[in-house]
């Protein structure tokens, strides 16, 4: 017998100012039983040290956000300078004090400099990643330590917002697979020192911003149809994708997984539509076939 769902059916993409403190799947379970919607998941966690953007997706959202993970971030970050912990942010244990060379702002900007563009960085011990089938902040906190390959990531933008000796807060815009932690601790060995972060707040991922997020309290506030209204449609993210438009005889062919014909279009993933209804993800092929990829089984919603 098939289990039975716990739950509504609820479509959509809620954006989250996680507050401090709490974990990101906690923050996902509380919102979810807001909706009272039986299927959930986020888009890449924040530590509960951090705060700020969290989309979290529901129902048919899900199924993009593999997708939303490989966007690129944004970030306010403020690292204290002389310190260094096992987990890389003030949370953790201290394993290292150093002293903090005299340097001027311009030695600071220059430093900086340096970080701009693809570099490679090492995982944090403190991390979701896996080594032989088992997380790494599992191993660190067994008081083990193994082995990290650098990964190749990119910073496109490292804005100095201000600075006062020990104290630096930054602006980071950056790929998919970045560690803020690592980063804060890279820049405080090249400074001639050490780091820790104090404080991390993501103000961007894709294309969403956290001017466009609510609060926990804001949510709770909210009467079940102002709690509807603030879902934005699963297709959003994808707005980087051509769009192309089926009848609904071709519309049915894709739902029941077959190709169809569509002459004169550029080859690679589209979105698909019929009659203004986002239908899912499709792939047109260099023999001007469509192929569905993947389909968004959508309906009327009820809170």
């Amino acid at each position: 017998m098939a289990k039975r769902k716990s739950g509504r059916d609820v479509h959509g993409i809620v954006l989250l100012d996680k507050r401090l403190g709490v974990s990101s799947n906690k923050a996902l379970q509380e919102v979810r039983r807001l909706l009272n919607a039986n299927k959930a998941g986020h888009t890449g966690a924040l530590d509960p040290l951090a705060t700020g953007l969290l989309p979290l997706c529901f129902g048919e959202a899900t199924k993009v956000s593999a997708l939303m993970l490989d966007d690129d971030k944004r970030y306010r970050v403020t690292f204290r300078l002389g310190i260094m912990t096992d987990t890389g942010d003030s949370e953790g244990q201290i394993i290292r004090e150093m002293p903090v060379p005299a340097f001027s702002e311009a030695n600071l900007r220059e430093c900086l400099r340096g970080f701009i563009g693809q570099i490679d960085q090492v995982p944090p011990m403190y991390s979701a990643l896996k080594h032989q089938g088992k997380k790494l902040y599992e191993l660190a906190r067994e008081g083990k330590t193994v082995d990290r390959e650098p990964r190749r990531i990119e910073i496109h933008a490292l804005d100095l917002l201000g600075f006062d000796g020990d104290s630096v807060m930054l602006d980071v815009a950056c790929s998919k697979g970045t560690y803020i932690r690592s980063l804060a601790e890279d820049i405080g060995h090249a400074l001639g020192s050490c780091a820790t972060v104090t404080a991390l707040r993501r103000t961007e991922a894709g294309q969403f911003s956290i001017a466009q997020a609510h609060t926990w309290e804001q949510l709770q506030a909210m009467s079940e149809s102002e709690l509807l209204d603030c879902l934005i449609p699963v297709d959003a993210p994808l707005g980087n994708l051509p769009a192309i438009d089926l009848s609904p005889e071709q519309a049915t062919r894709i739902n029941h997984g077959q190709s169809i014909n569509v002459a004169g279009q550029a080859p690679g993933s589209v979105r698909m539509y019929s009659q203004s209804t986002f239908l899912g993800l499709g792939e047109i092929l260099l023999n001007d076939k469509l192929a569905p990829k993947k389909i968004f089984n959508l309906h009327e919603q009820v809170l």
